[in-house]
């Protein structure tokens, strides 16, 4: 464990460096799976990992398999909604990033809503979530979601207990009726050990890339570890159903999540290759006798590069 503390200080350290650290690792990787974005998949969905694989190029090669999945749900009008929950620092965020860093943000989207207003308070619960549900040809992906009333609002005394009560009885009725109109519902927990996040604590602590990820609210959570998992085992236990099941992804390594999860997530919506249309492009119109404005008299971003 001192030795694990050791490494992400000496890392954080490291990610200090503006022209260093975690933004560098994050665009070499991206200008890799750039590079492959070429490589065309077998259009089947992976059941297993390839022998000796390396993250970047396994990454990509899921990627292509999401870009046939959404194509699909676009011409299919598939509704897919995707619910992403887990413990603080357990790699939700970075998972959903891999998910939609290659697909239109037309047709897949991220919800990640804040605090609710007075007037939502006053609300029926699941009325704010409802207006951001994917409509035919989309897909939602929840950064958290209704789910907040049986994690933080329970266990921070945000919500009564007659609220929370009415929310275990409702919540598995609510996502039945999702289901029965049509909607792609998947529910992934991020589970992550409370060694593993307490580094992740201490690395955000310490690196500047990452210290807007923790706020007060992460750090008080960390007081009631036990009461957090008493939560989620009772949220478990009520809303884990064969229509709507819950999936645990273990994210300990945070590479490893990213995959397992993507490679899961293209398992529940069948899908099949589609070949795109081939195109010709056009000839330019010609100009004839239109004279373009001068550029000096546009008002142009200073050449800094």
């Amino acid at each position: 464990m001192k030795k694990k503390k050791k490494a992400k200080l000496k890392q954080a350290k490291k990610d200090e460096n503006p022209t260093g650290g975690e933004i560098r690792r994050n665009a070499e990787q991206r200008v890799a799976a750039e590079g492959r974005w070429r490589i065309t998949g077998d259009g089947k969905p992976p059941t297993k990992a390839p022998a000796h694989y390396k993250y970047v190029d396994e990454l990509v090669r899921l990627q292509f398999e999401l870009l046939k999945m959404q194509e699909w749900v676009r011409l299919e009008e598939l509704k897919v909604c995707v619910l992403f929950e887990g413990r603080d620092a357990a790699g939700k965020g970075g998972a959903i990033k891999r998910i939609t860093e290659s697909l239109n943000p037309r047709i897949c989207r991220v919800v990640a809503l804040g605090t609710p207003t007075e007037r939502e308070r006053t609300q029926w619960y699941f009325q704010r979530y409802v207006q951001h549900l994917p409509a035919a040809g989309e897909i939602v992906l929840f950064d958290r979601s209704w789910y907040n009333r049986a994690g933080v609002e329970r266990v921070m005394g945000f919500c009564t207990e007659g609220e929370y009560r009415e929310f275990l009885r409702a919540c598995p009725l609510f996502e039945e009726m999702l289901v029965r109109s049509g909607v792609y519902l998947i529910k992934y927990w991020f589970s992550v050990n409370d060694e593993e996040q307490e580094l992740r604590f201490i690395e955000r602590m310490h690196n500047p890339i990452k210290r807007w990820k923790l706020s007060s609210m992460d750090v008080e959570a960390r007081k009631h570890w036990v009461e957090y998992s008493r939560a989620k085992d009772i949220m478990l236990e009520h809303t884990d159903r064969d229509m709507t099941p819950w999936y645990i992804v273990n994210a300990d390594n945070k590479k490893r999540a990213r995959l397992n999860c993507i490679a899961h997530l293209l398992q529940q919506v069948p899908y099949k290759d589609l070949q795109p249309v081939e195109l010709d492009l056009p000839a330019r119109q010609p100009d004839l006798n239109y004279r373009r404005p001068k550029k000096s008299s546009q008002r142009w971003v200073n050449k800094i590069y």
